[in-house]
């Protein structure tokens, strides 16, 4: 790892940034550099759709690739703990995960905590899977199988959650997922079962106190933090899920717990592909496309997509 890298790294791994108290400002400079996309053509669409209750509408932004490879949507969560991120923050690379897997990608802007804590995040993005799959063919598909859930980090959460709720609620539902360095279990202190917690929480931008942060913001209730929806991991039945790619970064407090995920459906009878990118840190996916480690995820990415 280049030195400028670590140095970066160790300023984003500070003790002193609190996510709690910090959170709103954080926001704040990721909307200063990011801003809204600039509509030079017709490849980014933004559409809403209403919440079950009818309370509020839910963002969604449609990215089309410049060269259509699949007849596929990839319906997108977004990260950031739960509490940060957004539509925007996320255009540029969810254009590019459109133009590098040549598929339709639909990102979803679920509300946030701590102003909305769970299960309001989950609930968006569980409706808008449940809206697409009851109107397939206004989104230009046939069949479920069409629809492939993907997220990264808290997006990958909630990738697995409402994968985990579709089975539960509905008769057809999506038959691939992709979870990139997902969150999948709930207690990210020193008394975790997982190592990585402990030998990559500290120095790597995201550390495993910011982790517990975000989860208090997330669900305060500790015990409550136990759900399958919450810690997917602790889900008493995992059968029946998609296929699925779990993509792990090796300097990530979550490696283990993303890895551990993956183990779990494969023991339940599903079809489970895990990679680990080597040398890298959470949320490289983020990355410029001309990044190696994005074009390694991609690889796997598409791999997996057109198998």
């Amino acid at each position: 790892m280049k030195l400028l890298v670590k140095i970066v790294l160790k300023l984003l791994s500070s003790p002193k940034i609190n996510i709690e108290e910090d959170y709103l400002w954080i926001r704040k400079m990721q909307h200063f550099f990011s801003g809204k996309p600039i509509r030079t053509n017709y490849r980014i669409l933004d559409r809403k759709i209403y919440s079950a209750d009818k309370s509020h509408d839910i963002p969604v932004r449609i990215f089309q690739p410049v060269e259509k490879k699949d007849n596929e949507v990839l319906l997108f969560f977004h990260g950031g703990g739960w509490v940060i991120g957004d539509i925007n923050t996320y255009t540029k690379p969810c254009m590019n995960m459109a133009d590098l897997t040549g598929r339709t990608v639909y990102s979803v802007d679920y509300r946030l905590a701590p102003e909305y804590p769970y299960p309001a995040g989950l609930e968006d993005c569980y409706r808008v899977a449940d809206v697409m799959l009851d109107n397939l063919s206004l989104i230009g598909l046939t069949d479920a199988s069409q629809l492939i859930l993907i997220g990264d980090s808290a997006g990958g959460n909630l990738a697995a959650a409402v994968s985990l709720l579709l089975r539960d609620n509905r008769k057809d539902y999506p038959q691939q997922q992709i979870l990139l360095y997902p969150v999948t279990f709930w207690d990210h202190t020193e008394d975790s079962p997982y190592e990585s917690i402990r030998t990559k929480g500290t120095e790597y931008g995201l550390t495993a106190k910011k982790v517990s942060e975000y989860m208090k913001l997330y669900q305060p209730d500790k015990e409550k933090r136990k759900s399958p929806y919450i810690a997917p991991l602790m889900a008493p039945n995992l059968a029946n899920q998609p296929s699925t790619l779990i993509l792990t970064s090796e300097n990530d407090p979550l490696r283990d717990e993303g890895e551990a995920y993956g183990e779990a459906l494969k023991e339940a009878g599903n079809n489970v592909r895990i990679h680990r990118v080597k040398e890298s840190v959470h949320g490289f996916i983020t990355y410029p496309k001309v990044s190696k480690l994005v074009i390694e995820a991609y690889h796997e990415i598409n791999d997996f997509l057109d198998k």
